[in-house]
C-alpha cells in the first residue's frame, strides 16, 4: 500500500493541535520531529517542552483527498495560508524504515544500548534494550552520552545510587545492569516514571530499580547521584543533593552547557571536591566526591 505524507508549517500554532487534528482528519500515524537540530532535555516539573520549531507530518492513505484535509485543517485553526507539504510515500514498510535509523551504541568499553527490535551485536557485554519512542533519552544526546560513560568507567558493583530526572530510566537501568545494588529512579513527569517502569522490566531489571515522584522519594542516601537535567535546575537542587550523597559518595550532573558549568561547578563545592568537567561539543558533565561539609 502506497502512502502520502502531510506536513504543516506549525511555527504560528500549537503542535498538539496540528497533532489532534492531523489524526481526526484521518492519518494513520502522525510524527513530531525537530525541523531545527536543536536539542531539549528533560522538561521542567509540570511542563512538556517540545522544539522551537516542530514539523508535524501525518500519514495518509494514497487515496485521502488531501485537498479535503487541508481545507479542514485550515477552516479550525482559522488561517486560510496555512502552507503544507504533500510528499508521496513508496509502498514499503515505512516503520520499518522508521526503525532503521536507529542502531545500537556503544558508550565505553562495554555497555551497549540498543533498540528493543535489534540483537545486541555484543551479547556478552552489558546491553540496555530501549524503545526510542519512549519519553526523554536514548542514549543519542551528548548529556546522555556523557553519563554512560562515566558509568561505564566508574565502579558500580554494589553501591546504592539515585538517577534524579530519569526520562526513560536509560541511567537507572545502566547502573543497575552493571551491578548496582539498589537504584532510586526520580522524576517529575508521571509519563517518565511509566517510562522507566516499563523498560526497568523489559531489562530485568525491576527488582532493582525503585521509582518515585520526588515528594515520594523514601528517606534515602546514595553512594552515586546522577542527575541528567538543566543547569537551573541543577543549581536549586544542590543543597538536596548534598543530602542525598554519602561522604565520599559521586556526584554526575549533566545537561549543562560550557558557559554555565563553572558558576554551577562553584556552588556545589560547598559540598563536594569537583573534578575538571568532561565536555562534548557545547555540553559538559561535571563530577566531584561527597566531603564531610554539613548542609
Amino acid at each position: 500500500m502506497a502512502w502520502l505524507r502531510i506536513t504543516l508549517d506549525n511555527s504560528a500554532h500549537d503542535p498538539d493541535q496540528l497533532s489532534e487534528l492531523l489524526s481526526a482528519t484521518g492519518a494513520v500515524s502522525v510524527t513530531l520531529e525537530d525541523a531545527a537540530d536543536q536539542a531539549i532535555l528533560e522538561p521542567l516539573p509540570g511542563e512538556t517542552r517540545l522544539w522551537p520549531h516542530t514539523q508535524i507530518s501525518g500519514l495518509y492513505a494514497a487515496d485521502t483527498d488531501t485537498g479535503r484535509v487541508l481545507d479542514a485543517v485550515r477552516r479550525e485553526l482559522g488561517d486560510p495560508a496555512l502552507s503544507a507539504t504533500i510528499t508521496p510515500v513508496d509502498d514499503q514498510d515505512w516503520e520499518r524504515a522508521w526503525m532503521d535509523r536507529f542502531q545500537p551504541l556503544r558508550f565505553g568499553r562495554r555497555l551497549w544500548v540498543c533498540p528493543n527490535w535489534h540483537s545486541p551485536p555484543r551479547p556478552e557485554e552489558v546491553n540496555i534494550m530501549l524503545d526510542p519512542g519512549l519519553a526523554f533519552g536514548t542514549g543519542t544526546h551528548p548529556t546522555t552520552a556523557l553519563c554512560l560513560e562515566w558509568l561505564d568507567a566508574h565502579e558500580v558493583r554494589n553501591k546504592t545510587v539515585i538517577d534524579y530526572g530519569c526520562g526513560s530510566g536509560i541511567l537507572a537501568i545502566a547502573a543497575a545492569k552493571l551491578g548496582a545494588r539498589q537504584v532510586w529512579a526520580v522524576d517529575y513527569d508521571p509519563q517518565a516514571l511509566t517510562a522507566t517502569a516499563n523498560n526497568a522490566a523489559a531489562n530485568d531489571a525491576a527488582d532493582r530499580i525503585s521509582i518515585h515522584a520526588p515528594d515520594a522519594l523514601p528517606g534515602v542516601t546514595a553512594e552515586i547521584l546522577l542527575a541528567n537535567i538543566l543547569a537551573g535546575p541543577l543549581a536549586e537542587l544542590a543543597t538536596l543533593f548534598a543530602r542525598l550523597v554519602v561522604p565520599g559518595g559521586k556526584l554526575v550532573l549533566s545537561g549543562i552547557l560550557r558557559e554555565q558549568a563553572n558558576p554551577l561547578m562553584e556552588k556545589y563545592r560547598a559540598w563536594f571536591n569537583m573534578e575538571p568537567i568532561t565536555a562534548r561539543d557545547e555540553w559538559v558533565r561535571l563530577s566531584g566526591q561527597r566531603t564531610d561539609a554539613a548542609c
